[in-house]
């Protein structure tokens, strides 16, 4: 696969560190905040602002257990931009979470050779 060229050097993403938050917390609802800003590539104090965002704007709530939290996602909040404002937040991600607990589709028809 070609690397895409720009004279600028191009270091953008189609995604936010908000969303890299958001769907490394729906991988792992207990993750530590250390955890995903390694992952990610982000200070571990730009994660625990990020996940304060998202609390605020209810797509996420932080249930403290022991000395860990855990996040639990709620799925049905509408994207804040008013072009995607229509569809669900569960609708990213489930674009970029792979659901080992989903049963397999046994009622789809076999793909065609």
């Amino acid at each position: 696969m070609s690397q895409p060229s720009s004279p600028r050097g191009g270091q953008w993403t189609f995604l936010t560190n908000h969303a890299r938050v958001l769907i490394a917390l729906a991988r792992d609802s207990e993750a530590r905040g250390r955890d995903v800003a390694g992952a990610i590539g982000i200070t571990e104090r730009a994660v625990q602002l990020i996940v304060a965002d998202l609390e605020a704007a209810g797509y996420l709530t932080r249930t403290r257990v022991g000395r860990r939290n855990r996040y639990t996602i709620d799925p049905t909040v509408a994207l804040r931009h008013p072009s995607e404002a229509g569809h669900p937040v569960g609708d990213l991600l489930a674009t970029f979470l792979h659901r080992e607990d989903t049963p397999a589709d046994t009622d789809r028809a076999p793909a065609a050779p």
